[in-house]
């Protein structure tokens, strides 16, 4: 037994783990992942179901959705800032048991609150999932093959990405909803103790946790959310202005606090290096825009088109998948050439795909759609690999925990105000929204290709 927890162990000067570990460690990363992707979207199929089946409203059953995005969001900093303390390895199993356990008690809900309370919990195990995620991967992996690692990510993610709504209809259509969170249960066992003989052990800094500090960046983050959300649904402005008030003292307070700390909660550290601060600011800017092309596409293909939903889904179809076919191959490139050069390239064409696709002609034909679609996955596939893996190695090793959380924190902020941007523009715009959207999201994508540019001069 000794001689497994020897093995097992990886300090700071450890060139990734041995074979078979690795590839062991590598299937508990992918399983994780795959199944925190799939329940962040899974759930918003079944949605009528449930909201019928726990007889409450089509609006009040958005909370399903909204609590789990809301308890990832501000546990990620958090847990990545417990990851660097105790261990990645150890929040990873401890956030896989979580995840499997509250998935039970999703399953077992049969009421709207109880639900609610129980996709919460959901969320909190799966953010131990993502938040430490990108961190163990540094230190699984040959520092020479790290890009490898963070392109066998992506094709993982975005796989699961494209298949959530295939998956949970395939489950509704031979089973009722519960069975939606149910079937995570056995994976989820057998991730956690997959997890728990191969996972490396990883350095730890010694530092206490900062609990004010944790709960600052829940406010802050919690507080800019709901305020993101209720603007593009056109609540009201004192609402808003009240909220973003209080994000932005939170916030002030917060950064206030962190300047003084040897392993900032919120990496302000890390932002001093020139690479990490543009990698997470063009990755803000990258989200931005799939987010406002990924809402916007199904109405312009429903409303303008006139397509049913099964043609939509289909042609939703190439993006995500060009994604994943690319981002291995995207992954070896970043392990050879600039993270800027990559990026910005990438970031460009998917600019180009989405301005593309704002130009369609009023009767297209699938190819028309579909190659536009190619091109906007084959820029995101480019960029989002390199971009992930200058995040990662920017930050000095104790700090990785801190640099994973940050990259997760960048994508999910990215995506809530592109979604949020989308329901602006929408309301402003009501008969030409979604082309309008679709240029601005090529505006946002261009935006994103020059901040990732800027790189190769930092």
């Amino acid at each position: 037994m000794t001689e497994v927890v020897a093995e097992r162990r990886v300090d700071a000067s450890t060139d990734g783990v041995p074979m078979p570990q690795r590839l062991w460690a590598i299937l508990t990363i992918a399983l994780g992942l795959t199944l925190a992707v799939l329940d962040g979207g899974i759930a918003n199929v079944a949605l009528p179901t449930i909201a019928r089946e726990v007889n409450t409203s089509p609006a009040n059953s958005i909370w399903v959705v909204n609590a789990y995005q809301l308890a990832v969001t501000i546990s990620l900093l958090p847990l990545s800032s417990l990851g660097e303390i105790y261990g990645y390895r150890r929040i990873y199993q401890y956030g896989f048991v979580l995840f499997t356990c509250a998935s039970l008690a999703c399953a077992m809900s049969s009421s709207l609150a109880t639900l609610t309370a129980a996709r919460v919990l959901q969320g909190f195990g799966a953010a131990g999932i993502m938040s430490v995620n990108s961190a163990l991967i540094r230190f699984i992996y040959p520092r020479r093959w790290i890009g490898r690692g963070v392109g066998l990510n992506a094709t993982v993610g975005s796989i699961a990405s494209a298949l959530g709504p295939s998956v949970a209809a395939a489950i509704l259509s031979v089973a009722p909803w519960p069975w939606l969170f149910a079937v995570n249960v056995p994976l989820g066992v057998l991730g956690a103790i997959i997890a728990l003989r191969a996972l490396p052990d990883t350095p730890r800094s010694g530092i206490r946790f900062d609990g004010a500090s944790a709960a600052l960046q829940a406010i802050a983050f919690g507080t800019l959310l709901f305020a993101v959300s209720e603007m593009g649904h056109g609540d009201s402005w004192r609402h808003v202005s009240v909220e973003l008030v209080v994000a932005a003292v939170a916030g002030g307070v917060l950064v206030f606090r962190q300047l003084s700390r040897t392993a900032p909660m919120l990496p302000v550290d890390l932002f001093r290096i020139p690479l990490f601060a543009l990698s997470v600011a063009s990755s803000i800017c990258s989200f931005i825009a799939q987010a406002i092309g990924q809402v916007s596409l199904p109405f312009l293909f429903q409303h303008h088109f006139s397509l049913d939903q099964v043609m939509t889904g289909l042609l939703m179809t190439p993006w995500p998948l060009v994604v994943a076919v690319i981002a291995p191959f995207a992954g070896r490139l970043a392990d050879r050439y600039p993270a800027g050069l990559l990026g910005g390239c990438g970031m460009t064409v998917m600019g180009l795909g989405l301005l593309a696709m704002s130009l369609l002609p009023e009767h297209p034909t699938t190819l028309d759609i579909v190659w536009r679609m190619t091109v906007c996955g084959l820029g995101f596939g480019f960029f989002n690999t390199p971009n992930n893996r200058a995040i990662i190695t920017s930050a000095p090793p104790l700090r990785t925990g801190g640099a994973s959380g940050m990259q997760a924190t960048a994508r999910l902020l990215g995506q809530s105000m592109g979604a949020a941007l989308v329901a602006l523009i929408f309301t402003a715009f009501p008969d030409n929204g979604p082309v309008v959207a679709l240029s601005v999201a090529a505006v946002a994508a261009g935006v994103a290709a020059a901040v990732s540019f800027s790189r190769l001069a930092a």
